[in-house]
């Protein structure tokens, strides 16, 4: 990975006489981001929706992965804005805009976006996908009430979400959470279009990958 970084760091920063210039290209880049960027969440109004419930925890769930979710967008909307003003020299270049624009142009991810951003290996292109897929699910758990299935690796906290399955078993049992493990059952002979309600106890979930293996 480092390797690949310093590679990608010494590259030419010139373009060639024809075509379009480095600037050009990281200004289009930048549109086609800021065209893709999901509007931040109103927080209060996902509230309203989704109260703090003793007998749902996916609904504080909800709520905090929209807090989080709303970080990294505001970084996004807000430097690209920035960026976009700099190219054309509406206001100075800074260092960090620097930064971002070497990386929109190296089709990698922002430090500054990376520290307000789930744990992610993708190249840039890739991420932007990905930051969609998990918004639009969201998206469709608000508009459409507590989903019967899960994307698991969609959270930006994954743990709050297995925090908050075992807390609905112990709530629901009167059973001390901390006295409460996961067990898991893969359900090979099923897909998540077979799922057509919750399951009594716990949660479906998908998404889940091997690394490495």
């Amino acid at each position: 990975m480092v390797l690949l970084e310093n590679v990608l760091s010494i590259q030419p920063r010139e373009s060639s006489s024809k075509g379009k210039t480095r600037e050009e290209m990281i200004d289009e880049i930048a549109e086609f981001i800021q065209q893709r960027t999901p509007p931040v969440y109103d927080c209060e109004e996902v509230f309203r929706q989704y109260p703090t419930l003793y007998s749902e925890s996916m609904n504080t769930v909800l709520i905090q992965e929209c807090i989080r979710y709303n970080g990294l967008l505001a970084e996004m909307k807000i430097s690209i804005i920035q960026l976009k003003k700099a190219l054309k020299g509406f206001i100075v270049m800074s260092e960090d805009l620097e930064s971002i624009a070497n990386s929109l142009y190296s089709n990698q991810v922002p430090q500054s976006w990376e520290k307000v951003s789930f744990v992610s290996l993708k190249p840039l292109s890739s991420w932007i996908e990905d930051v969609n897929n998990r918004i639009n699910f969201i998206n469709e758990w608000i508009e459409k009430g507590t989903p019967n299935f899960y994307w698991i690796s969609g959270f930006f906290f994954p743990q709050a979400f297995i925090t908050g399955v075992m807390q609905n078993y112990a709530r629901k049992f009167t059973i001390a959470v901390d006295q409460i493990i996961f067990d898991y059952i893969l359900l090979d002979q099923m897909t998540i279009q077979d799922i057509k309600e919750k399951p009594e106890n716990g949660c479906y979930c998908y998404g889940l990958f091997f690394e490495g293996a």
